[in-house]
């Protein structure tokens, strides 16, 4: 190596846990392009300020695995997110000798057109920028050291599911794996899993940019269930000195400053109800601290849903009236469900306990037999299949979509369920919803719910059951449950209530 270059890669070194620091020495601003620029806008400067804090406090020895370094970021638009990634991608690439990173954005346009081409632009302005050969073509995107092309590289790959592997095995004990995703809200969860798998050694990051346009998915989680797990930052369009000011006013003016349109394209916070989210999530808050009431001769509703085995549960859960909340959720696990014998016992002692009006069931698969079974024990139940035919034909495409319609209406207008049960509250924000080409409502599949990482919605489908159909007056006069000695069934103590 020529001296000059030692001397640079010295300098450069400095400021490996100093990422503000190194944008400053490595930018020619006020000059050329940056003329006018004196450095990165104020909210960069917090972001990389909060990126050396973190650092700093936990600093890499070369050897020993550290806490994964993860930084989600949220904004408005034309904020400068793909300048601030560009940047980003050049101090790790340049600091972190052997380092590897992988890139992704929401879009082959977005990739392509967007982030490696912001990335670049900082490139060819970097003092570090002959260390590295640029590649853009329609096969390959990518960074890489001249004398070490395979070990020291960056690389860019669309975020469709099949190129999921391409996420994997960054593992670098001696170094940085990396990953950065720009307008994360469109990233698949399977990429997200995938790239899980590479941040187990070493010294590795993970930074996620975007606009806040769903209410769901990873990326939504990274500020709210896992908001422990990351670094957050938050971004409105009004702070940055690059956007038109008097334009967001005009849309502010147009839109009303609480609305989602708003909230998404300039405050940089999440909508209260995606664009396609059946149960907005302000109407779930509201439904876990309002009071409960119970009207005299109010029927008692057992919705009972059935797993298909796996990782997903049997849930049985009761409402009465306005109120899901006095009453304990039990949860069966899979495996259990096919035994059923056991799950029917279970599902009759909670009968016993509560005394209810009529059981729902979820009749596919096994459900049809245990709705035969506990008609044959004299428990009122009714078999429910999601796909059958609606009441209401022109509305709904099938039961399923019938029901959780209902089940909305019911959150908006008065139901109460249980303030800490994180499972049902995350399932009735997630399920979102789409018309098909007769108007009609449907439902997001389970098998889209969990390509989009959510889980089954198990809980939720249970109280919807509870929706499934009306109860004739005839049925309120009369007590469905036969009179006789609780059966004494050793599983239901061991069942997890709630």
């Amino acid at each position: 190596m020529k001296s000059s270059e030692l001397a640079l890669a010295e300098e450069v070194m400095k400021y490996v846990n100093n990422p503000y620091g190194f944008i400053m020495f490595a930018f020619p601003w006020g000059k050329g392009v940056l003329q006018g620029y004196s450095g990165p806008d104020k909210w960069q400067t917090e972001l990389l300020t909060k990126i050396k804090d973190v650092l700093e406090d936990d600093p890499f020895d070369g050897f020993t695995p550290v806490k994964v370094r993860q930084f989600a970021v949220t904004s408005g638009h034309g904020v400068g997110k793909s300048a601030l990634s560009a940047m980003i991608m050049i101090w790790l690439i340049s600091t972190r000798p052997m380092s590897k990173g992988v890139v992704t954005a929401n879009t082959v346009s977005q990739l392509r057109s967007k982030t490696w081409a912001e990335l670049k632009k900082w490139l060819n302005m970097s003092i570090t920028g002959h260390w590295f050969d640029y590649y853009n073509s329609s096969n390959t995107l990518a960074l890489r050291h001249h004398d070490f092309p395979n070990e020291w590289k960056v690389e860019g790959f669309t975020c469709k599911e099949e190129n999921s592997e391409s996420f994997a095995g960054l593992h670098e004990s001696g170094s940085s794996p990396w990953y950065l995703f720009d307008e994360a809200s469109g990233v698949p969860n399977k990429i997200w899993e995938v790239s899980d798998g590479g941040k187990t050694d070493g010294e590795p990051f993970h930074f996620v940019f975007g606009n806040p346009t769903r209410g769901t998915g990873r990326f939504y989680d990274c500020f709210n269930r896992l908001s422990h797990r990351w670094h957050t930052y938050k971004v409105d369009s009004r702070n940055s000195s690059i956007t038109n000011k008097g334009y967001i006013e005009e849309m502010i003016e147009d839109w009303g400053e609480d609305s989602d349109y708003i909230r998404v394209r300039v405050r940089g916070e999440f909508p209260k109800a995606s664009d396609f989210q059946l149960i907005s999530s302000d109407w779930v808050q509201e439904a876990t601290t309002r009071e409960s009431f119970i009207l005299p001769n109010e029927p008692l509703i057992i919705g009972v849903d059935v797993a298909r085995g796996g990782n997903d549960y049997g849930v049985i859960q009761a409402r009465r009236g306005n109120d899901a909340r006095s009453y304990p959720k039990m949860k069966i696990p899979g495996k259990l469900i096919h035994d059923g014998t056991r799950f029917t016992d279970m599902i009759v002692a909670y009968c016993e306990e509560h005394n209810p009006t009529i059981v729902n069931v979820d009749g596919v698969g096994m459900g049809g037999f245990l709705h035969d079974r506990l008609k044959q024990l004299g428990i009122p139940s009714r078999d429910i299949v999601a796909h059958s035919k609606p009441i209401r034909t022109g509305k709904f495409k099938d039961k399923s979509a019938e029901m959780w319609y209902n089940m909305r209406e019911w959150i908006k207008t008065g139901g109460c369920i249980k303030k800490h049960d994180q499972e049902l509250i995350n399932q009735l924000e997630a399920r979102e919803y789409l018309h098909d080409d007769m108007d009609r409502l449907v439902l997001q599949s389970k098998k889209d719910m969990k390509k989009a990482g959510l889980h089954s919605p198990d809980d939720a489908d249970a109280l919807a059951l509870t929706f499934a159909t009306p109860i004739a007056t005839s049925q309120l006069k009369t007590s469905l449950l036969p009179k006789r000695k609780k059966a004494r069934i050793k599983t239901y103590s061991r069942i997890n209530r709630r």
